[in-house]
């Protein structure tokens, strides 16, 4: 299926199974990525995961031999830490989440503290602490609004699945019956604040995504073209039990180039 639409002049492509696969570049990435520089458009690489950086991932990328700046990232975190500074400019939060997630709020402006914070931040960890969750609970219970990176319930490692972020989450909501208010994927806002970033407008923007639930979902309700690439979580098999469908549905990202 596809879309009578102009050529796109911005892309926004997801990074996990699309891009990469536990490490390794995907067959065609990196040609992907050259066509976009090379045809200057103007493009970011999404990720849920709040854990690290841009210039972490950026270094990670480099070593699975991707060249993508640590200005074309946008993460979770990034696009939780702006939407904090437009809801509430020069706040305070406690969070519970790693560099990318505290770097992200403090370069938003953000003060970090666990005495009356105006926000509890959850995000992607590995080492969750009984008595940080403890104390969320008891901060949300006292005022503190809750806000979550991302509503993943797992993450993938070389051994199974991993506890994550929409895990946690729910735990805390099942102690206070506060539900957080999630800014990363599928929710469309995060693809709005990264079309903001790089002064894209809907219009002219296509999606890149291995998901029909996160990705292609949150492309469609932003406006964006959306092609879904089947290297990652969803399957050919499994499109027809969504009832939306992408704008296109190709291999992999080696077949996306030409469409740059």
């Amino acid at each position: 299926m596809t879309t009578e639409r102009g050529q796109s002049e911005c892309w926004l492509t997801d990074m996990d199974g699309v891009l990469v696969h536990e490490g390794n570049a995907l067959p065609g990435a990196a040609e992907f990525l050259q066509r976009l520089v090379d045809r200057g458009r103007r493009f970011l690489v999404l990720t849920n995961n709040s854990i690290f950086t841009p210039r972490d991932l950026s270094a990670r990328l480099a070593r699975s031999g991707l060249d993508v700046p640590e200005g074309a990232i946008w993460t979770s975190a990034l696009a939780t830490a702006d939407f904090l500074a437009s809801q509430l400019p020069g706040g305070s939060a406690y969070v519970i989440g790693e560099a990318g997630l505290t770097t992200a709020l403090h370069e938003a402006g953000y003060t970090l503290t666990d005495v009356d914070p105006d926000y509890v931040v959850l995000g992607e960890t590995r080492t969750y602490s009984f008595e940080a969750i403890t104390r969320a609970i008891r901060l949300i219970g006292a005022g503190a609004r809750f806000i979550a990176t991302n509503p993943d319930v797992t993450g993938p490692s070389p051994e199974g699945p991993l506890p994550a972020t929409g895990s946690v989450a729910a735990m805390i909501t099942k102690a206070t019956g506060a539900e957080p208010y999630f800014v990363g994927k599928p929710n469309p806002m995060m693809f709005r604040s990264a079309m903001n970033r790089i002064e894209a407008h809907s219009e002219s923007t296509t999606m890149v995504g291995d998901r029909m639930d996160t990705d292609v979902v949150a492309g469609i309700e932003a406006g964006l073209d959306t092609v879904l690439v089947l290297t990652g979580s969803t399957r050919a098999a499994d499109v027809n039990r969504f009832p939306f469908r992408p704008s296109r549905i190709l291999p992999s990202i080696a077949e996306v180039i030409d469409l740059i």
